[in-house]
């Protein structure tokens, strides 16, 4: 099968390159990379004033399957994340039960190969149950393909037995995903610990919550020679941890969600949920250091969290309601607008930190685009204009801070494998 992608922008990140070029698509791999290809292909996209860039790869997606698939199931989500440009998606083990042996992971891979239109990869857990107090089966889930270990929702408390688990995690090769939450002093908070919580009558989380456990893992991974990858940092210090990790020596890499770049807690509007997540939304101090840690490449990944939940779950205020947004739809919209567009990133950089590099981070041959590579693309229209409604959200999510926000830049169509797995033309007639 023969797909050709007509009048667009080539951004390769393995070359630094940004150019005009058609591209020839044979087999699910790239065959040709020309300024003007005659091919007798099967499919044409017209990606005239669009990007032509590697699908998006996002390392942090719960997927709440098994157990909980009234917020999402493996297929809508995968379904979701296509939509939003996204080819591969790594789920968080945090499932019911929780993803800690090798046949609970062969149940989601098994699950994402007959049902998903892209590439699902499932986290194991590090701890059996995600309980803090016996290893899981690692090396078993390492075989059953896992591209990494996390226990995400939580950290594991006990020092000892986080550092065993990073030591195997090097043996291994795959790298630990870190939630950075100490339990001991969150003390009942909800949402970030300052003026505004007090203004609504809300316990607050201190930023020590999750800079005291960052500190703590990069010193284990230096220590275990293991690679640690921090998940959603939201602190404005988490970058000098990092910074300071890397120069002695540690294997780290750091993530940075859409919501904490784009809100702070003065944008709470009430107390509405949607605006609650873990880590939460820090101050606008914050917020800039996060956004100028994103601009100098001290965090390399740009991660969604997306995190499903029920309409009626997220009604109940900050008190009673689960942390998570979804996000699977918006980042790339987002990303570009509040980061992009206003130059604070290149669209290179968005390719690297959506695509290259958390490609890298678990050792996955795609996040490029040159002949001989596999055809994971997403064309992305950076002047289209759209409006965010949760209503036409695929993911069996609504519950977004992002609704009614006006966003530039919108996914055109997204390639897997070769094949056209979701276009907007498409997604226009359904709607």
């Amino acid at each position: 099968m023969k797909l050709l992608i007509k009048n667009g922008t080539v951004v390769d990140p393995s070359t630094d390159t940004v150019e005009k070029k058609d591209v020839l698509i044979e087999d699910g791999i790239v065959t040709k990379l020309d300024k003007e290809i005659k091919s007798n292909a099967d499919t044409v996209v017209d990606a005239k004033d669009c990007y032509v860039m590697p699908g998006f790869v996002d390392l942090h997606v719960h997927l709440r399957d098994p157990g909980f698939e009234y917020k999402e199931t493996v297929d809508s989500g995968a379904k979701a994340a296509a939509k939003g440009g996204y080819t591969t998606i790594c789920a968080m083990p945090n499932t019911k039960p929780v993803v800690d042996r090798p046949d609970i992971v062969d149940y989601v891979h098994n699950k994402a190969k007959n049902l998903a239109p892209i590439r699902v990869l499932q986290i194991g857990a590090i701890t059996k149950k995600q309980a803090g107090r016996e290893l899981a089966d690692i090396e078993g889930m390492v075989k059953a393909g896992i591209p990494a270990i996390s226990e995400d929702g939580k950290s594991v408390m006990n020092s000892g037995l986080y550092e065993d688990a990073l030591k195997l995690a090097a043996k291994f090769d795959i790298p630990v995903f870190a939630h950075c939450e100490d339990v001991t002093l969150v003390k009942g908070g909800v949402m970030n610990d300052d003026e505004r919580a007090k203004e609504l009558g809300l316990k607050g989380i201190s930023n020590i919550v999750e800079d005291s456990i960052a500190i703590r893992d990069i010193f284990l991974a230096y220590h275990t020679k293991a690679r640690l990858h921090l998940c959603h940092c939201s602190t404005g210090l988490s970058r000098y941890y990092v910074e300071m990790g890397r120069k002695y020596g540690a294997k780290v890499t750091a993530e940075v969600c859409p919501h904490h770049f784009t809100f702070s807690t003065a944008d709470i509007p009430w107390d509405d949920a949607n605006y609650k997540m873990n880590p939460p939304l820090r101050t606008e101090q914050d917020k800039q250091m996060i956004i100028q840690g994103l601009k100098d490449d001290v965090f390399d990944v740009i991660a969604t969290d997306h995190a499903p939940h029920s309409l009626e779950e997220k009604t109940e205020g900050f008190n009673k309601s689960p942390f998570g947004i979804v996000g699977l739809e918006t980042a790339a919209g987002l990303t570009y607008t509040k980061l992009v567009k206003p130059e604070i990133l290149t669209i290179m950089q968005m390719a690297k930190k959506m695509s290259y590099n958390p490609a890298r981070i678990i050792g996955l041959d795609r996040g490029y685009i040159t002949e001989g590579a596999h055809a994971d693309i997403v064309v992305f229209d950076p002047n289209a204009e759209w409006v965010v409604d949760p209503n036409n959200f695929v993911s069996k999510g609504r519950n977004t801070p992002f609704s009614g926000m006006k966003l530039k830049g919108e996914v055109k169509a997204t390639i897997f494998e070769g094949e056209v797995v979701y276009s907007i033309s498409e997604d226009e007639n359904d709607n």
